[in-house]
């Protein structure tokens, strides 16, 4: 059953950050129907730092997630920079569109990687809001809880030693399922549910060197406190591990391999059955 402290919006604040021209369009253009056709849940914006920059960290259920998010912060006055795949930036029309609304592209295992973490180290810097999906895609976790992050979230963190509000949300793929281009439950109004919670410590990493191991850490610390907060918000308890895609397409792969092994195995063995039983006969 899904907890909720207040069902509710809340009354637009005054931008705390400028915003370019084309990001007060758009904003202007989807927040109306965000507003019609789903209800709004949103709990622990007193979370929200007063002042500075600061990097929000939230889960990813459905490609409707960055405008759910960026519904909640724009009218509680932070106005958000995402960091999104390098591949929305090819798309047409929308590709152009993103730059001008100060969206960062990730190039990811490319030279062009690190780009968008130092856009973003930029961007807080100079008092903004940088939201990023530490998972890097929708999650795979068969009953839509967060996975293991990738260590950027991490390395932000601890570069620019900014605040890390974890943010968990609960709802958008009621409207838009997982993976789905095309809406559902428009008339019944899905409630997007999202929590923030405190900061996240990670003041005793500032002082480590940058390994691996700092970098997993913290990147993990994140996700737990995402994860607690879609716990609340489901009203249920925490999974005992995140979900590692990583580790569960090895093993699949492994199977995968392990069943086209056997499948070969059969057919050759079917097939010098087939070859004894001709001999037999003749």
């Amino acid at each position: 059953m899904l907890h909720s402290d207040k069902m509710a919006g809340v009354k637009r604040q005054p931008q705390r950050t400028p915003a370019p021209r084309p990001y007060r369009w758009a904003v202007a253009v989807m927040r109306p129907p965000l507003a019609l056709f789903t209800s709004q849940d949103w709990q622990g914006a007193h979370n929200l730092p007063a002042s500075g920059g600061f990097i929000v960290a939230v889960n990813h259920l459905s490609y409707l997630d960055p405008f759910t998010t960026a519904h909640f912060l724009v009218d509680h006055g932070y106005p958000p920079m995402f960091l999104a795949k390098s591949d929305l930036f090819e798309v047409p029309v929308l590709g152009k569109a993103l730059p001008k609304l100060g969206q960062v592209p990730v190039y990811r295992n490319t030279r062009r990687a690190g780009d968008a973490l130092v856009a973003a180290e930029q961007a807080v810097t100079e008092g903004k809001c940088v939201v990023i999906m530490p998972e890097g895609t929708l999650t795979r976790e068969p009953s839509l809880w967060p996975m293991k992050a990738h260590t950027g979230i991490g390395r932000l963190a601890l570069v620019t030693k900014a605040p890390v509000i974890p943010i968990g949300q609960w709802g958008p793929q009621e409207l838009l399922a997982p993976y789905a281009r095309w809406p559902r439950n428009l008339l019944k109004r899905p409630t997007v549910h999202l929590k923030v919670g405190p900061a996240v410590d990670l003041s005793d990493l500032f002082g480590r060197p940058k390994t691996a191991s700092a970098l997993a850490e913290a990147s993990n610390r994140v996700m737990w406190a995402i994860t607690e907060q879609v716990a609340h918000l489901r009203g249920e308890p925490m999974p005992a591990e995140l979900y590692d895609r990583a580790a569960s397409d090895q093993a699949t792969a492994g199977q995968t391999d392990r069943d086209k092994q056997g499948r070969a195995a059969k057919k050759d063995r079917d097939g010098r059955q087939a070859m004894g039983d001709k001999e037999d006969s003749e």
